[in-house]
C-alpha cells in the first residue's frame, strides 16, 4: 500500500536550473563580471507555477552603471572601415621590364617574379612626378645659341608631357624669330603659323584652333613660325600674344622654342608669363659660354626668381664631345646650383629629321628627356591661377 500510495502522491513540479532563461541569446553563457550588472532576479514562487490572474511582482529597475575608467567608452567606428585591401590582399609585384629580371620572369611563365629594378622604380617615380596635379597653365621657355639643339631640346621635352600627360593638351610654339625649324622638326605637313591663327576670327572651339596646328604621333601639337622663308613676316610681339591667348585656351602646358637674341621685343613677351625654363648649352667651352651669359643676363634683368626654375641641358648634337669636358661643364653649372642634365648623342636627333614623339629613342637618350621634364614639374603651379590667364575649355 505504501508503494501505492506514493504513486498517486502528487509530484511537486521540479524546480528550474539556476540561470535558466528559457531559449535566449546568451544561454549558457559566463557569469557576469565584476563593473556589469546581473539579470534582475525571477519573483519567488516556492517553484510553484504562478496562480492565474495574479501578475508576479516585477523586479526593481537597475541601477544605472558606474562610471567607466577614463570616461565613457569610444563609439565604435564603421565596421567597413576596419577591413582595408591592402592588409587583407598581397599587393601585386610589377613585372619587370627588361634585363635579366625580365628573361627570369618570361622563362618561368611568371611564376617568378623578381620585380622591376632599381632603375625601373627610379623611372617610374620620375614618371609619376610628370603626371602630377597641375592647377591652370604651365609655360616653360626653351633658350640656347643656335646649333647647341634647342628645337631638338623643344620637341622632345614636349613629347615627353604630352605621351605622359595623356589627358591634357600640350603645345609647341616656335617663337623663334630667325627662321625657327620646330614645325617642321614635329610635323612637316604644318602649313599655318602665328600670323593665320592671329588673323583668324572665327576661332571658338578646339576644333577651329586645331586647323592651324600640326601634331606627332607623341601627341604632341604645334604652332610652326613662317613656314616660307620667301616671304619674310617677322614675328611682332602683338601678333605672339594674340596667337598665344587663343591657344591658352585650350591647351595647359606650352613648351616655347624662344630666340637666341634674349633683348629681342618677342623675347621680352615671352618671359612675362613663363613658369620654368631650360637653358641649353653644347659640352663645349662656346656652348657653355653661351648659356652663361644667358643666366647672367636674366640676373641683370630683375629674372632672378625665374632663375630659381631653370634647368640646364648638356646636349651632345655631334657626338664628339669628350667626357672629361662633360663633367667640368657639369660641375660648373650645378654649382650654381642649378639641375645640370646630360643628353646623349643619339642619330636619330640630327638635325632636320622629323621627332615623332619619343618610343623610338633608345632608353638611355629618352631618360635624360624624362628627367628633364620632371624637373621641371617640381614647378607645377598648386595655387590659384594667375589673374590674366584664361580659363581652359575642353
Amino acid at each position: 500500500m505504501a508503494d501505492n500510495a506514493d504513486a498517486t502522491a502528487p509530484i511537486d513540479p521540479v524546480p528550474p536550473a539556476a540561470g535558466f532563461r528559457g531559449h535566449r541569446p546568451g544561454f549558457g553563457a559566463p557569469a557576469p563580471t565584476q563593473g556589469s550588472w546581473p539579470h534582475p532576479p525571477r519573483p519567488d514562487t516556492g517553484g510553484r507555477p504562478p496562480q492565474p490572474g495574479r501578475q508576479p511582482q516585477s523586479a526593481p529597475p537597475a541601477p544605472p552603471p558606474g562610471p567607466w575608467p577614463g570616461g565613457q567608452p569610444a563609439e565604435p567606428g564603421s565596421f567597413a572601415e576596419r577591413f582595408r585591401a591592402d592588409e587583407l590582399v598581397p599587393p601585386r609585384r610589377n613585372p619587370p621590364a627588361n634585363g635579366w629580371r625580365r628573361w627570369v620572369y618570361r622563362a618561368s611563365f611568371g611564376l617568378i617574379n623578381p620585380g622591376p629594378s632599381p632603375e625601373e622604380l627610379r623611372q617610374a617615380q620620375l614618371e609619376a612626378r610628370i603626371r602630377g596635379p597641375l592647377r591652370g597653365h604651365f609655360k616653360i621657355g626653351v633658350f640656347g645659341k643656335g646649333g647647341v639643339g634647342k628645337t631638338t631640346v623643344s620637341a622632345c621635352v614636349g613629347s615627353v608631357f604630352a605621351e605622359l600627360r595623356v589627358n591634357d593638351r600640350v603645345v609647341a610654339v616656335d617663337a623663334d624669330t630667325s627662321f625657327g625649324k620646330l614645325g617642321s622638326r614635329i610635323d612637316p605637313n604644318s602649313r599655318s603659323s602665328f600670323w593665320d591663327l592671329a588673323a583668324d576670327r572665327d576661332v571658338d572651339s578646339f576644333a577651329d584652333i586645331r586647323g592651324h596646328l600640326g601634331s606627332n604621333a607623341g601627341g604632341l601639337f604645334v604652332l610652326a613660325g613662317e613656314p616660307a622663308p620667301a616671304r619674310r613676316r617677322v614675328l611682332d610681339p602683338a601678333v605672339y600674344r594674340e596667337a598665344m591667348t587663343r591657344l591658352d585656351r585650350h591647351f595647359g602646358i606650352a613648351v616655347v622654342d624662344c630666340s637666341s637674341t634674349m633683348d629681342s621685343p618677342v623675347t621680352q613677351e615671352v618671359l612675362k608669363d613663363l613658369d620654368a625654363l631650360i637653358v641649353v648649352s653644347s659640352p663645349w667651352i662656346d656652348g657653355a659660354a653661351a648659356a652663361g651669359q644667358t643666366l647672367d643676363w636674366l640676373h641683370a634683368h630683375g629674372r632672378a626668381d625665374l632663375l630659381q626654375r631653370t634647368v640646364i641641358v648638356l646636349n651632345d648634337s655631334d657626338g664628339h664631345a669628350d667626357k672629361r669636358t662633360r663633367a667640368v661643364l657639369a660641375r660648373q653649372f650645378a654649382g650654381h646650383g642649378k639641375p645640370v642634365i646630360e643628353i646623349p648623342f643619339d642619330g636619330r636627333l640630327r638635325p632636320g629629321g622629323v621627332i615623332d614623339g619619343t618610343a623610338a629613342l633608345s632608353p638611355a637618350t629618352r631618360r635624360p628627356f624624362i628627367e628633364v621634364a620632371a624637373a621641371l614639374a617640381e614647378h607645377y603651379p598648386t595655387g590659384s591661377p594667375r589673374p590674366d590667364a584664361p580659363l581652359l575649355e575642353p
